[in-house]
């Protein structure tokens, strides 16, 4: 058996990376070059997604404050939908949903350290999914801070505008919907175990 063997040869067989032992390592290196060239517009889309979600996140907060500020500042409440929902404006100056009131400060640096970190993991995005999540955090987080920045009493500790009251609930606004909605779907795609590069693990 050896020595047929020996006579007919044994076929090359490609190695574990799926590389043609005969192929030289330029070749191989300009394989690798091509993947990496086709999963850069890829990247680019998903950075795209990010900043579109969190710009039209962010659009929709800033105009429902104004108009709020405009036409419904004090005023009486807004029923929507009998006593289970109005439109109600207030200010508040603690975080999302009126909790903690005393740390204005606290909450604006927060809020500007998700919009680094957001900013910096985009580099690495090439999941869709995440990027609608990160997108809607970062417009989330962008509406409230514009607030905190710009509203009275002062810079940093500005009151965010909130108006939206359902019934037995804390009043909120659009931005904090947006961090809710985008912190929810992070979970989510944690537990299916897909990470932001677009990875798969399985723990």
């Amino acid at each position: 058996m050896a020595e047929a063997e020996r006579i007919i040869g044994t076929p090359d067989i490609p190695d574990a990376a799926g590389a043609d032992p005969e192929q030289s390592d330029g070749e191989n290196g300009a394989a690798a070059a091509e993947a990496d060239a086709a999963a850069k517009p890829r990247g680019k889309r998903r950075i795209a997604v990010l900043f579109g979600v969190a710009a039209l996140a962010y659009a929709l907060d800033l105009i429902s404050k104004m108009i709020v500020v405009a036409k419904l500042e004090h005023h009486e409440p807004i029923e929507i939908i009998g006593d289970w929902l109005k439109f109600e404006a207030i200010r508040n100056a603690g975080a999302a949903f009126g909790f903690g009131e005393a740390f204005t400060i606290i909450f604006t640096m927060i809020a500007t350290i998700v919009i680094v970190v957001i900013a910096r993991l985009a580099r690495k995005l090439y999941s869709l999914p995440w990027a609608i999540a990160l997108g809607l955090l970062l417009g989330g987080a962008l509406g409230n801070l514009t607030d905190r920045i710009f509203r009275s009493p002062g810079v940093f500790e500005g009151a965010v505008v909130d108006f939206i009251a359902p019934k037995g609930f804390a009043v909120f606004n659009l931005a904090d919907s947006a961090i809710v909605c985008g912190g929810i779907l992070i979970v989510l795609l944690s537990f299916r175990g897909l990470d932001p590069d677009g990875t798969v693990h399985k723990d």
